[in-house]
């Protein structure tokens, strides 16, 4: 299925691993373009709910065709997912999908300044109704600051030399598009990658600082297990390294026995449960779904259920 330009990925593995009920209560996170919202409402009942959530204004507004009584769609960040249930009085939710990253509407609007391939405002927000642009962070970061989030977040071993270029540039004049600061990262960078652009990783480096996207998934996750009933799913997909890596700790941390003192007398079958079970391994798209949507290749889901117990 494809939205506009958008296709939803792992779209039909990732609604039945919801195992959607039809009298349940679920959230869509990430609503970006609907792909996974419609999927569940096609499998909810009368008397099922869905609430969307989504920061970007652009994709609150396009979800215009979407003419149904049990969607309620949101404007926030899924990092608020606990007020917003609050808000509305659920208590708690049969299932919580999370599709994390930049959506296909996003990269390719030129304007909104996420891609170098286009010259645009340096902005970068998800959110454009609040927050820091790129190029505002950029004109105010010390060269420590930038050189630290562009290897971080971005994993570039030249970010010493791309820090220290962008800061000698805004000496004469702000760094304020996207072609700019892709000419100056390409003159910075002294080789790269067959078949990638030398300022790829400056440009997810600056977009994952800006929306703060690796604190908003640390939020969100504890809030998740939270919301969910006993025998509710949550899902997980990530299509970064650094997310995945934040996903597989949490939910392995919580899908096992609390750490009791050594010395205390109780066998195994005695510990408390933990609040999760791991369904199934890790997964990823299938070859002919890659190569349908070539942005699908680096995307991984994890699923876990809520067991009902409660412990930290």
């Amino acid at each position: 299925m494809s939205l506009g330009s958008h296709t939803p990925v792992l779209l039909q593995a990732a609604v039945e691993g919801l195992r959607v009920r039809a009298d349940g209560v679920y959230v869509d996170c990430t609503f970006g373009r609907g792909g996974h919202s419609r999927e569940v409402l096609a499998r909810l009942g009368k008397g099922g709910r869905l609430i969307a959530l989504d920061r970007d204004p652009a994709a609150i507004a396009a979800h215009g065709d979407i003419d149904d009584e049990r969607l309620q769609l949101v404007h926030s960040s899924f990092s608020g997912l606990h007020d917003v249930l609050r808000e509305r009085g659920i208590a708690q939710v049969d299932g919580i999908l999370l599709d994390i990253g930049v959506s296909s509407p996003q990269l390719d609007d030129g304007t909104r300044g996420f891609s170098f391939r286009v010259d645009a405002p340096l902005d970068m927000r998800m959110d454009t109704s609040r927050g820091t642009t790129a190029a505002g962070w950029l004109a105010s970061a010390d060269e420590q600051e930038i050189r630290e989030v562009i290897r971080n977040y971005g994993e570039e071993r030249f970010a010493k030399q791309i820090a220290a270029a962008i800061v000698a540039a805004r000496a004469g004049r702000p760094v304020a598009t996207t072609r700019e600061l892709a000419g100056i990262v390409a003159k910075a960078v002294r080789t790269r990658e067959p078949g990638q652009d030398p300022a790829t990783r400056t440009f997810q480096a600056l977009r994952i600082h800006v929306n703060q996207e690796l604190e908003e998934l640390t939020r969100v996750l504890p809030q998740c297990v939270a919301a969910l009933a006993p025998e509710g799913r949550l899902v997980v997909i990530s299509f970064h390294s650094l997310e995945d890596r934040i996903v597989k700790r949490f939910l392995r941390a919580h899908s096992q026995p609390p750490q009791m003192p050594a010395r205390l007398p109780l066998r195994a079958r005695d510990l408390p449960r933990p609040p999760l079970s791991l369904i199934s391994k890790l997964q990823r798209p299938a070859h002919d779904e890659v190569a349908a949507n070539p942005r699908a290749r680096s995307a991984v889901m994890r699923i876990a259920e809520r067991t009902g117990e409660f412990f930290a």
